[in-house]
């Protein structure tokens, strides 16, 4: 059986040459071609897997793929976070997630709760006007 690793893209172009065939002419099941299908399938995911790894997406990206893909509006989803301002804070990275709305988002919308709870970037909030006099009278930096 003439298999190699897969180490580089010159390999991977060979394993990917090589695969196609059994695309066009389907090995029969248990038959060495089928189990050198197999084995190149499985050596061309790992590599990709390694090269090419894609990242789970991050609480608010998979509350966005999943109201453009079920078409969902922001009032409807609304009242999952309490209010329309606080929905737009949470898209808009200003505010983290409480257990309570990821509860309600794992339930309704059948979100993975692995990605709702991972930690996510948000956008640092600035102090309000008033909050702002009252660290310039006191001397600190805003």
């Amino acid at each position: 059986m003439d298999i190699r690793p897969i180490r580089t893209e010159a390999d991977y172009d060979w394993a990917l040459s090589e695969v196609e065939q059994y695309f066009v002419h389907e090995p029969e099941p248990g038959t060495a071609e089928a189990d050198r299908f197999d084995v190149l399938s499985s050596l061309i995911e790992a590599y990709e897997a390694k090269t090419w790894p894609i990242e789970a997406p991050d609480a608010v990206d998979a509350v966005k793929t999943v109201m453009t893909d079920r078409h969902i509006s922001r009032e409807k989803l609304a009242p999952v976070f309490g209010s329309k301002s606080r929905l737009s804070e949470f898209l808009n990275r200003k505010r983290g997630l409480t257990m309570a709305v990821a509860n309600r988002l794992h339930d309704e919308l059948q979100i993975p709760a692995s990605v709702l709870i991972r930690p996510y970037a948000t956008v640092p909030r600035e102090a309000s006007g008033r909050k702002r006099e009252k660290v310039r009278a006191s001397g600190a930096k805003a």
